[in-house]
């Protein structure tokens, strides 16, 4: 894998992209694409975690919905009263461009939420840049009464999203490792702390508890060479010895790992990835443009997997922490072969479940609902990172992908990525059944 382009040079990217004329029309989705983008390069650039960037995801998305449902109440469905907490936020006073205050409303979140305010600010104003082109029809009063309106759907979003416990978790006391066999232990080479033990205490969204959906325990930890166990270490063993060049292709187009480091003798540095939600907003926004969806049927599609993506995290994360199993890397190391090494660098967290196996599942599920079973794609997600468009048949088929990509990869056992890719589709289903969109 290469690492993302460089911070500057990135941005210069990002304007490039999103100050570019040509949405004019008030339903045209590529302002939200290009907002999409432009968060995603970012949260890159800082790197976010996996379930925190799922958070990020979620609250733009919803603020955009939000701003445009208000303006098709008989199509679409607000996510008061559907969304525990959520705020009412009414109709604008005065005459607004929805896509105006949708795109105004994503990137107001953006900005509190990311850390580097100057670049969405940057972004915010070249996408902003397009509703002035002539073609746009827009006067300097519904300009600003469209602005107006962005921020007030923002505020009231991001005060609701203050009170999802995530602050509060920031002050938890940092993770103590379980010091018994089979329990997970930080990995080479950077042997990082624990990413995120406490999320399962973030504030879900349509989920009832993160236990909801609790996949059957792991198999019993075992170092003895006849059990179970040893069985399943020595199967990502032998996997990870006899890859084909398509399967090593497979798992680093999933790899989606945020925080790998790579060392060059005594440096360590950052290799700069999507994350593994990213990656299936990514393929929002591709499958949104195939089909040539206006604003409010896009922003209606990213909101729902952005919500599919951010429980199965909870949910997947609730249950990494309680069954606490060590990772293939440091079974093999310590009973097999002490020179092996996976193909991929192993994620900061427990093994059980597989979090690609879950998110990709769940996401997979809202994407089919929406689109159909058999719904044809060539996700090109991976591309600025050097890797080839892979060519899907389904969305099931993608996040079956993204699961096997993991024994691939080197850094999960069966059981986590078929146990995973169950806990996911019944998220994914609920979440269809929970939150109505469209009426």
């Amino acid at each position: 894998m290469i690492a993302r382009w460089s911070y500057a040079a990135g941005f210069l990217l990002v304007l490039l992209i999103t100050g570019r004329p040509g949405f004019t029309q008030p339903g045209d989705a590529a302002p939200l694409h290009r907002a999409e983008s432009a968060i995603t390069d970012i949260m890159v650039h800082d790197i976010f975690s996996p379930p925190v960037a799922s958070r990020i995801y979620l609250y733009t998305n919803i603020a955009a919905y939000e701003a445009l449902a208000k303006a098709h109440p008989g199509q679409y469905a607000s996510l008061y009263g559907q969304i525990r907490s959520f705020p009412h936020i009414p109709a604008p006073a005065k005459l607004t461009r929805p896509s105006l205050s949708a795109v105004y409303a994503f990137m107001l979140v953006s900005k509190r939420l990311l850390f580097s305010e100057q670049a969405v600010e940057d972004s915010t104003r070249a996408i902003l840049k397009n509703f002035h082109v002539p073609s746009a029809h827009i006067s300097p009063a519904l300009y600003s009464s469209s602005l107006a309106y962005g921020r007030q759907v923002a505020d009231s979003v991001i005060r609701w999203a203050e009170m999802d416990q995530y602050r509060e978790t920031r002050k938890l006391p940092r993770y103590r490792l379980v010091n018994r066999e089979g329990k997970w232990v930080p990995t080479p080479p950077a042997y990082m702390a624990a990413i995120e033990p406490y999320w399962n205490k973030i504030r879900l969204i349509a989920l009832d508890t993160c236990s909801q959906f609790r996949p059957p325990p792991p198999p019993a930890f075992s170092k003895d060479s006849g059990s179970a166990f040893y069985i399943l270490a020595y199967d990502v063993y032998q996997t990870g010895n006899h890859l084909t060049a398509d399967q090593k292709d497979l798992a680093n187009f999933w790899d989606c790992n945020p925080f790998a480091v790579s060392m060059e003798g005594h440096l360590h540095f950052a290799l700069k990835k999507i994350s593994p939600g990213g990656h299936w907003i990514s393929i929002v926004g591709i499958v949104a443009r195939q089909q040539h969806m206006d604003m409010i049927e896009s922003a209606a599609l990213y909101t729902l997997t952005s919500i599919a993506l951010f429980d199965a995290f909870i949910s997947c994360w609730d249950e990494k922490y309680r069954t606490n199993v060590i990772r293939p890397e440091t079974y093999i190391d310590a009973y097999i072969d002490e020179t092996w090494r996976p193909v991929l660098q192993t994620p900061p967290f427990p093994e059980y479940t597989s979090g690609h196996s879950v998110i990709s599942s769940a996401a997979a599920q809202v994407l089919t609902s929406w689109l159909g079973d058999h719904y044809a794609f060539d996700d090109s997600s991976e591309q600025e990172f050097g890797l080839p468009v892979r060519h899907f048949n389904s969305f099931t088929e993608a996040s079956a992908e993204a699961a096997v990509s993991r024994l691939y990869g080197g850094i999960h056992y069966r059981p986590a990525i078929e146990t995973g890719l169950l806990e996911g589709r019944q998220i994914g289903e609920w979440v269809v059944k929970k939150i109505r969109l469209k009426k």
